[in-house]
């Protein structure tokens, strides 16, 4: 049981990758009041502005994942955990790469006594790893999909609703555990866009629409645009048809 409510099974996830909480509001100031996003707070944002800034976006109406990316061990990421259920958000994750027991000690940590939790999910490697780094710096044989595909057969044997994974990867999980366990997908790029940043393994919104993701995660693309509101709009229309 989980407390989602009013957010839809696949959406765009805009990620709010500001340094404060007036760059925040200027951004959302460039959409109609009563225009519900689903955002992401990621970790610069978050230790600029603490739990507040949750409040804020959620006084706005918008459904947030808080995406803080746990890491640690099981006792420690359950005590975490349980501090952050109390927090009013809708999706949170952790690095599946910390081990099934750590994950089972997250759930365990984020389920209120009541029975409800807001969704889990688990990363399984960042868009910024390709095949170089995961064999030479991560030591790690096997090659990107079979790897991730790894860390999310884990998580979901430890009761996790889903990955964050690349949209290259999210038909195979798909494919190998359902419909119903999530895919989250950063590395979310405009076919226009010939941006170089730090992610590798990238797609177009058009594209992730039939390639297994439930959530796309947009940032400079829509953070960045000249507008904001328009170039939002259109992510929309690509992945969703709407």
């Amino acid at each position: 049981m989980n407390n989602i409510k009013n957010i839809n099974q696949k959406d765009v996830i805009i990620a709010l990758d500001f340094p404060g909480k007036a760059d925040v509001l200027n951004f959302l100031d460039c959409f109609p009041a009563d225009e519900r996003l689903f955002v992401k707070i990621g970790m610069e944002l978050f230790y600029a502005e603490g739990p507040e800034i949750i409040n804020l976006i959620r006084r706005r109406g918008h459904s947030i994942f808080l995406d803080l990316k746990l890491h640690d061990i099981p006792n420690t990421v359950k005590k975490t955990m349980a501090v952050l259920s109390g927090l009013d958000v809708d999706m949170v994750n952790l690095h599946a790469s910390g081990g099934s027991a750590m994950m089972r000690a997250a759930l365990d940590g984020f389920t209120r006594p009541d029975g409800t939790r807001a969704l889990i999910i688990a990363v399984t490697q960042l868009t910024s790893t390709d095949g170089d780094m995961l064999k030479n710096e991560l030591l790690i044989e096997k090659n990107m999909t079979e790897t991730v595909l790894k860390y999310a057969e884990n998580a979901a044997r430890s009761g996790l609703d889903g990955v964050v994974c690349s949209p290259l990867e999210a038909m195979d999980i798909k494919k190998a555990l359902g419909d119903k366990f999530l895919t989250v997908t950063p590395g979310i790029r405009f076919a226009s866009d010939d941006t170089k940043d730090d992610q590798k393994r990238i797609m177009t919104p058009k594209r992730a629409a039939v390639s297994g993701c439930d959530y796309i995660v947009v940032g400079r693309p829509v953070t960045q645009a000249a507008e904001p509101l328009k170039a939002y709009r259109q992510c929309r229309m690509d992945f969703m048809g709407y």
